[in-house]
């Protein structure tokens, strides 16, 4: 009887991802789903996870209306290109302050250090800051050319540990939308102008709407 059932999944799974199917008396030719590497597959996991938790209203972020068991967020393929080195520069003796948000809440930072990288032969630099409450925890809000567009145009978020700096990388396929992007009744900090890229990032996260 198992074997059976298996012989029964298993046809109705060819079937179903047949990439030909009829169409009122035609064959209409779909396009075949991209095959991902490893890597890729860790970064629709991830970017599946991320959905379920936002979609099925578990983080209670999205209004009722929004939440759908049947909906996914919005982003972009997983590009390795967008996956690179960096180097790490600590700022000694770097400031407390207190971080713009789009309310009139001001969350304390501590400037912790700089992130370098290149990009098609350009240097770039990403400031790291400090929680103030969590200490562990490194926050990077950034902006880039695609905000407004096909990205959030209050920027989007990456987040490091302490130890992510002994061999530091950027993955911009992980970067992600503040909740204030969802819902309108959250408070998020605006990524500082140091932290404003003046090129394009089409990885991570798209905008909600």
């Amino acid at each position: 009887m198992k074997n059976k059932l298996i012989a029964i999944a298993l046809f109705a799974m060819s079937a179903c991802n047949s990439p030909s199917k009829w169409q009122n008396g035609e064959v209409v030719v779909e396009e075949s789903p991209k095959i991902l590497d490893g890597y890729g597959k860790k970064i629709v996991n991830y970017q599946d996870s991320i959905s379920a938790i936002f979609l099925s209203g578990s983080n209670g972020v999205l209004s009722k209306k929004d939440v759908s068991a049947l909906g996914h967020l919005h982003f972009y393929e997983p590009n390795e290109a967008y996956k690179i080195p960096a180097v790490f520069t600590k700022t000694e003796d770097g400031k407390v302050f207190q971080m713009k948000t789009n309310t009139d809440r001001l969350p304390e930072y501590r400037t912790y250090g700089s992130l370098r990288f290149e990009m098609d032969g350009v240097a770039h630099s990403l400031t790291l800051y400090q929680s103030v409450e969590m200490p562990d925890y490194l926050f990077c809000p950034f902006k880039d050319l695609t905000n407004g567009n096909e990205t959030y145009g209050g920027g989007r978020y990456l987040d490091f540990k302490l130890d992510d700096l002994k061999e530091p990388i950027i993955d911009f396929n992980y970067c992600y939308n503040p909740y204030c992007a969802y819902n309108s009744e959250y408070s998020c900090p605006i990524p500082p102008y140091e932290n404003h890229l003046k090129v394009n990032i089409p990885a991570g996260e798209k905008k909600w709407h």
